[in-house]
């Protein structure tokens, strides 16, 4: 059986080509934006005749509101650019996955999809070999990425090519590949060699067999090639007989760009077109490829490739990155931090300033000694009695047992009473406050649960949810980092998630904006952290207090379910009754009536959460009117729920809004039996996450 395949990215050098007139729509929101996405200088948007003010080689075109690269070659589509960064010198496109097919005898049978794509005519772009990978997926197949060939001096009909690099996949069976795993067994990828193309700047996929029978058709119809970024892609063994291309899917590809001029900096410098237009800027030599970037000054920030672009910046605003234990003051390009008078420090930069004392001083404070030392006696016998109360804290709060806890850091009372200050405070309720800061030389931020009711049930609930914390490990649950158990109420350390909770997110003050692309990574993953709790723990976990408020998002928009103090573990085949605890708004109405807790219960929690998560409309059951019952008028009117959906989101596709209703209706069932498990809804969601960005 012979396999091959060749797909083939051109990137050639002078600015945008077109080759028909109507291949695009101009739709530019001004030189310098396209559908409210920044595109900095140097780069800029074409008007489609090659003027704009942009960087030659620079120019995008603005396609429906979308910044991309048009083609020259194949079907003429263009190519989606973005993420223009200036202090990196990179940018983003996607690029489509090359394949072909092959019928049951081995053979080729005319299906493939390896378009040439010519996109830049100055070069400005190079693959990053720092950032991507190149994939090739199959099973007999040998995959090359490769420069362009060049003709061998002397003889007319050879050719070689100044880089070469790929790898080979080969599977004995179906059942050979593992998922997870790129090293060669249904899947293999290769680095990307430093200044790839430096000649030409043309890019080969090639992909030739090795011969290991038919049958590996069964399982491997198709073989598959494509650049993506190193954190993009995982292998599933799912996708050897998934038929990729059914999907047309688009990689992401980060790409290296600089002003290729063929000049160095030295010799830019000399040149009238010097792309370094700021007065407070510095030129670097490109680090792949020829030509040279442009970086603003240290203490300064901004555009380098503009006139005036970097400014100055205020270093005593920024302490964490500027650090200054004296009087900081800022200046052009730098700051100044000295001391004030009558105190001293060897370097006020790093260590506190302390006071100069006269000799008066000083036999004014020889005069104090004596009362020093008497008072320092009364402290020392105050401190002998806060030693035995702390270790009877100690003791009552279970110190033995929580040593055992290899997982869980006992914190000293010192350092945490230094987070707990008005300025750190980020949250506030019936249990108590959250403060955030660093304890002692730790850099890692945290954030502080503690308790201010001194009643023995909040010790009960500090009990449970250390137990129960013990327990996960979960990237979509909040981590438990340790206690603090030298004071009457244990205080908790959680690890800090920086975006705070859902509940401010959607329905704060400030409410924050949100793509459906992240409501829906926001909603699988939460479903993926609960389903842990219920089927993947030693004994079942169950949480009893889904809400918005108690789901964390970090910078990533992944969440992180928290707040464990209520939180119940059960026993394999065994049910839990007790005290109804909890918001009402998001309470199972069966546990209401009950008291029975089960894991449909966090079920109907979580249905709740999803419905607002879409909607942006709070929850109320105490209104007749609520979200709720507009819900369940809405689905049972036509199974969906597009009236309430939250009017940023725009252009949703109703088939998707369709299956989230249903999941939504199912989850809210009174009948405990006709909801469905967390597995399931975890499961259901990732699938519709996975359909969604196949569109994007």
């Amino acid at each position: 059986m012979s396999r091959t395949f060749q797909f083939l990215l051109l990137l050639l050098l002078a600015g945008i080509v077109r080759s028909d007139e109507d291949a695009y729509k101009i739709v530019a929101d001004g030189p310098h934006s396209c559908g409210g996405v920044d595109i900095p200088y140097p780069f800029g948007i074409d008007d489609g005749n090659g003027n704009g003010d942009f960087h030659e080689g620079f120019g995008v075109a603005c396609d429906a509101g979308k910044p991309v690269l048009p083609t020259t070659g194949g079907d003429e589509k263009p190519i989606p650019i973005g993420n223009f960064s200036i202090e990196r010198a990179e940018a983003r496109v996607w690029l489509p996955v090359g394949w072909q097919c092959y019928n049951s005898s081995g053979g080729f049978n005319g299906s493939e999809d390896y378009t040439d794509i010519q996109f830049n005519n100055d070069g400005v772009y190079r693959i990053s070999h720092a950032r991507n990978y190149f994939f090739v997926l199959g099973c007999a197949t040998l995959g090359f990425l490769r420069s362009k060939p060049r003709p061998v001096a002397g003889e007319s009909n050879s050719t070689f090519y100044t880089q070469l690099a790929g790898c080979a996949c080969y599977c004995e069976d179906s059942k050979s590949a593992v998922s997870g795993s790129c090293s060669g067994v249904g899947c293999c990828r290769a680095d990307i060699p430093p200044d790839l193309a430096l000649v030409d700047n043309t890019v080969e996929f090639r992909s030739d067999s090795i011969d290991n029978g038919i049958q590996a058709v069964s399982f491997s119809p198709c073989d598959y090639a494509f650049l993506a970024e190193k954190d993009y892609y995982t292998f599933h063994t799912s996708n050897l007989n998934m038929d990729l291309h059914q999907k047309p899917l688009l990689m992401p590809v980060t790409l290296d760009w600089a002003i290729r001029d063929n000049l160095t900096c030295q010799q830019a410098m000399e040149e009238k077109a010097y792309g370094c237009r700021s007065n407070n800027s510095r030129c670097l030599n490109s680090t792949n490829g020829p030509g040279y970037n442009c970086r603003c000054s240290d203490g300064y920030e901004g555009n380098p490739y503009i006139l005036d672009g970097c400014i100055d910046i205020n270093e005593c605003e920024h302490r964490d990155h500027y650090p200054c234990e004296g009087v900081c003051k800022n200046i052009q390009g730098s700051y100044e931090c000295t001391c004030r008078k009558r105190s001293h420090s060897a370097n006020p930069f790093t260590k506190p300033c302390i006071p100069s004392f006269s000799l008066k001083a000083k036999i004014s404070l020889g005069a104090l000694g004596v009362l020093f030392i008497v008072i320092s006696i009364v402290l020392s016998m105050c401190l002998i009695r806060e030693r035995r109360k702390m270790e009877g804290y100690i003791q009552k709060n279970g110190g033995a047992i929580l040593q055992n806890f290899a997982n869980i850091k006992l914190y000293n009372k010192k350092d945490i009473k230094k987070i707990q200050t008005t300025r750190n405070l980020i949250g506030h309720g019936g249990f108590g406050n959250v403060y955030k800061g660093c304890i002692g030389n730790d850099p890692q931020l945290v954030a502080v649960k503690a308790p201010i009711n001194k009643k023995s049930k909040f010790n009960d609930t500090f009990t449970n949810e250390i137990i129960i914390q013990s327990r996960v490990s979960h990237k979509n649950i909040v981590r438990l980092l340790g206690c603090c158990i030298q004071v009457e109420v244990p205080i908790l350390v959680y690890e800090f998630v920086p975006k705070g909770s859902l509940d401010v997110i959607l329905h704060g003050d400030k409410s924050i904006p949100l793509s459906l692309g992240q409501r829906l990574q926001i909603a699988a993953e939460s479903a993926e952290g609960l389903a842990f709790m219920h089927s993947k723990t030693t004994a079942k976990i169950l949480h009893g207090d889904v809400k918005p408020a108690n789901i964390l998002i970090n910078n990533d928009y992944a969440p992180k379910i928290s707040d464990f103090g209520i939180s119940r573990l059960i026993a394999t085949g065994k049910e839990q009754t007790g005290t109804v605890i909890g918001d009402v708004n998001y309470m199972d109405p069966v546990f209401v009536q009950t008291g029975m807790l089960t894991n449909k219960s966090d079920v109907y929690s979580f249905g709740v959460v999803l419905l607002e998560l879409i909607t942006r409309k709070k929850a109320s059951r105490s209104n007749q009117n609520g979200l709720l019952s507009k819900f369940s008028e809405a689905y049972k009117k036509d199974k969906s729920m597009i009236e309430l959906v939250d009017k940023e989101l725009v252009e949703v596709d109703p088939q998707l809004l369709y299956i989230l209703a249903g999941i939504i209706n199912e989850c809210l069932s009174l009948d405990v039996n006709e909801r469905p498990y967390m597995t399931d809804i975890e499961e259901r969601l990732r699938d519709i996450v996975k359909r969604f960005r196949s569109t994007e």
